[in-house]
């Protein structure tokens, strides 16, 4: 039966070696060394003395030294080998070469140890395979993608870039190791200042005859320790195209389904009027043209609201004291105010900001919520100005929630759909957002963001 552990191998080679020093110490002492050396003095007469104590010692000495290192060479020379083997696979394995298996069979704790490590390296190949295979793929998808890819290093050398980007701005030749920066020196200036900046923007350039419009989106992060930068600039002038189209379709909707409901009675009345006229029936004629106005003046109303929406001019921020704002919106609006204003002034166009609040707060009236239960918040966190209109209404369905900020989107019979889609369009023009969302505990609280200046520009 064989031994399986390295603590019984040891065990049965330690009792081999006292068992040889003792048979040794026997031998030298009392038989058959002393009596070989009796029987040369006898028989031949040889004067050889017996060993002393001390002779006997050195004797012994000389005679277990080799036979010990013999013993330490069988014993350990398994373990030097299996080292030496594990040394070249680690080696290997650092070198990236998960190939190596060592053969050796055995059925102790060394063994377990190989089996350990060639399960591992199998382990660590196919993790490889699948890394390559996954490498393969993903490099495959991003090579062949539209968008253009560019991804630079700290020097603003290129580290990367896939077909789209080579062929965007190297007629289709390697980008690896140029510097972007020279790269697109003598592109379109829209595409340059839109790469200097930190933020995703979009911008328009003339190519081939026509222009074109892109999305640039820039992220920055670090790779194996380094920071990089990584651009894709995504051709946008199709997806706007669609989008303008299906704009302008419900533009005419709406304003086609406006111009009916007002021209079709303004059309009947002044028939009506016409025949009263013929009729000499004059009493009931100021009621018509009273109607016909009436018609006239929200047909105008409704074509104005476009009007303003289309002209909206381009914000004009100021620092803005919180008290006298306040007080003017009030004399337009009736609100709870949540907390309290914040110490610092505002920074923003009061025009544009007090019609988005006036707006809000309608909305906020018009939803059935309970007077009361129309607040507004303001706060600032860091560098944005945050402020909210609340309401206590029923809210809005998902599907309102995702829609409401698009123009000519209105849930009212006589709704435009502009207001909430100016408040976006004065917000996004500050540099800030707006977001619409249902709270917990009922209602409807519409947030806008407003950067404001840090404490070197204030």
């Amino acid at each position: 039966m064989r031994l399986r552990s390295l603590e019984a191998r040891f065990t049965l080679w330690l009792a081999v070696a006292a068992l040889t020093g003792a048979l040794v110490c026997i031998g030298v002492t009392h038989w058959p060394l002393p009596e070989i050396l009796a029987w040369l003095h006898h028989e031949l007469g040889l004067e050889v003395a017996t060993p002393n104590r001390s002779e006997a010692a050195v004797i012994c000495a000389a005679i277990l030294a080799p036979l010990s290192w013999c013993f330490a060479h069988i014993v350990m020379n398994p373990v030097k080998r299996l080292l030496r083997a594990l040394e070249s696979a680690v080696a290997s394995y650092r070198d990236g070469d998960f190939s190596i298996s060592i053969a050796l069979n055995r059925r102790d704790e060394l063994g377990d140890l190989v089996r350990v490590h060639n399960e591992l390296g199998r382990t660590l190949r196919e993790q490889r395979q699948n890394l390559t295979q996954r490498e393969l793929l993903l490099d495959t998808v991003v090579q062949n993608t539209p968008v253009a890819l560019v991804l630079t290093d700290t020097s603003g050398r290129v580290a990367y870039a896939n077909i789209a980007a080579r062929h965007l701005f190297h007629e289709g030749r390697s980008l690896n190791g140029l510097h972007f920066a020279t790269l697109i020196a003598d592109m379109p200036e829209a595409l340059r200042k839109a790469t200097e900046g930190a933020e995703d923007a979009l911008f328009s350039v003339e190519m081939d005859g026509s222009e074109e419009t892109f999305h640039l989106s820039q992220r920055a992060f670090r790779l194996q320790g380094r920071p990089h930068r990584l651009q894709l600039f995504r051709r946008m002038t199709r997806e706007l195209s669609r989008q303008e189209v299906a704009a302008w379709k419900r533009v005419i909707r709406v304003v086609s389904h406006e111009l009916n409901n007002s021209l079709a009675p303004i059309s009947s009345m002044a028939h009506s009027g016409a025949e009263l006229a013929r009729r000499g029936d004059l009493e009931r004629l100021p009621g018509v043209f009273a109607t016909i106005g009436e018609r006239a003046r929200h047909l105008h109303g409704f074509i104005d609201g476009y009007a303003r929406f289309a002209k909206l001019p381009a914000p004009r921020p100021v620092t803005v004291e919180w008290p006298p704002f306040l007080d003017a919106l009030t004399l337009h609006c009736q609100f709870q105010l949540q907390g309290q204003a914040p110490p610092q002034p505002g920074w923003f166009d009061p025009v544009q900001i007090e019609q988005v609040l006036i707006n809000l707060v309608k909305n906020a009236h018009e939803s059935g919520s309970p007077p009361e239960g129309v607040t507004l918040g303001l706060s600032l966190i860091g560098h944005e100005l945050r402020i909210e209109v609340a309401d206590r209404g029923p809210g809005m369905s998902e599907a309102v929630l995702a829609q409401a900020l698009l123009p000519f989107y209105s849930t009212k019979r006589s709704g435009t759909g502009l207001g909430l889609a100016l408040a976006r369009e004065i917000s996004e023009a500050h540099g800030g957002r707006i977001a619409l969302a249902n709270r917990e505990d009922g209602g409807l609280r519409v947030t806008l963001l407003l950067p404001q200046p840090g404490p070197s520009t204030s």
